[in-house]
Parts: structure tokens; C-alpha cells; sequence
């Protein structure tokens, strides 16, 4: 149950991501409803259509879409100045919805008869996919493929959960917890100390 709320959460607080760059970009009504809702169900709805395991999630139950669409649309009504908001709080939520998606995604690679290779890759898949259509989208370089410890934190954490349940035999719902409290630590120890990754740079 606290995986599902957390869920929702993630949910929201990536569909709001998407409609406040949509702002910055001054998109109208509808480009903000599309890129809010691809930010937050874009990463799983790759991720079923990959593993082709069943209905893509959001068709089998449209509790996620529905959340998604009444985020943006009350995102609009409510949210003018975003930076009164304290600066801290969407990249923590983000960041607790970041490591929720890569424990569903781990998890349900799981059950789609995968092994830890491809649930790890799953469970990135699913935390980062919706951001990168969301920033293509935008035309601005994907988070991943900047310095941000973000696609490393998931990573770390879908590895850990793989490895817990693959090769420890941890039961799916404790090795979920445990890759989800190692992304998420990796990602607010990122954000609280500002750790980025090296570059990679080539003379001209």
C-alpha cells in the first residue's frame, strides 16, 4: 500500500515537473497536458511496451493517467509564480518518485521472467524515460546526459534490488524497499551537496 501511494506521488510530482518547464517554454494548454503526462507515464509506458508483459499499465489501470491529467490541469490553475515555492521540495519529491519508478520497473521486469540485467535496465528505464521524452520534446539535452547524479542513482539502486532479489533470494516487496532507499539516498546526497558526475570533453 505505501508503494502504490508513493506511486501516485511520483506521479504527480513528475507530471508537475512537465508543466512547469511547459510554462517556462510558454506552451499552451494543450502542450502543457502532453508534456506533464508523457514526464509522468512515459518512462513505464517503454518499459511494457519492451518487455510486451501484458496491457502497458496506464491501459490496464488509468488510475496513473487520471492522476497525471488532474496534476497538470490543477499545475495550471494554481501554480503562477513556482518560484515562491522553496527550492527544495519538487527535486526531493522527484526524488522519492524517481526511486519509486525504478523499484516498479525492477520489479515488474521481474515478473515479465527477466533476469537482473534486463530489471535493472527496466527499472532505469522507467525512472528517467518520461524526463528524457519530456526534454526532447522541450528541445533542450536530456538530464541524463548532463552532470546530474540522476541516471547513476538509479542504477545504483536497481542494482542493488536486482542483485538483493536475484542472487540473495530477498523477496520482491523488501528488495523493492531496499533499491528504492539506495536511490533515493544516492539522489538526495546529490542534490543536498550539489555532486556532479566528471565531463567528458575532446580539444578541438
Amino acid at each position: 500500500m505505501l508503494v502504490y501511494w508513493l506511486d501516485i506521488l511520483g506521479t504527480a510530482v513528475f507530471a508537475i515537473s512537465g508543466v512547469l518547464l511547459a510554462g517556462k517554454l510558454r506552451m499552451d494548454p494543450f502542450g502543457v497536458l502532453v508534456l506533464g503526462v508523457v514526464t509522468a507515464v512515459g518512462g513505464g509506458t517503454i518499459r511494457d511496451m519492451a518487455l510486451d508483459y501484458g496491457p502497458v499499465f496506464w491501459v490496464a489501470d488509468p488510475t496513473d493517467l487520471v492522476v497525471a491529467l488532474v496534476t497538470c490541469v490543477a499545475t495550471i490553475v494554481l501554480v503562477r509564480h513556482p518560484r515562491g515555492l522553496p527550492k527544495w521540495i519538487l527535486p526531493v519529491l522527484d526524488a522519492i518518485g524517481l526511486a519509486v519508478f525504478v523499484g516498479i520497473g525492477v520489479n515488474k521486469a521481474f515478473l515479465a521472467g527477466t533476469g537482473p540485467l534486463v530489471a535493472t535496465c527496466m527499472g532505469v528505464l522507467t525512472g528517467v524515460g518520461g524526463g528524457i521524452i519530456r526534454d526532447v520534446l522541450a528541445r533542450e539535452i536530456p538530464m541524463i546526459l548532463r552532470t546530474e547524479v540522476y541516471a547513476t542513482a538509479c542504477i545504483a539502486g536497481g542494482c542493488v534490488h536486482a542483485t538483493a532479489h536475484y542472487y540473495f533470494n530477498l523477496d520482491l516487496d523488501k528488495s523493492l524497499m531496499l533499491g528504492m532507499i539506495f536511490t533515493l539516498s544516492i539522489r538526495l546526497a546529490a542534490i543536498r551537496w550539489n555532486l556532479k558526475l566528471p565531463t567528458f570533453s575532446l580539444e578541438k
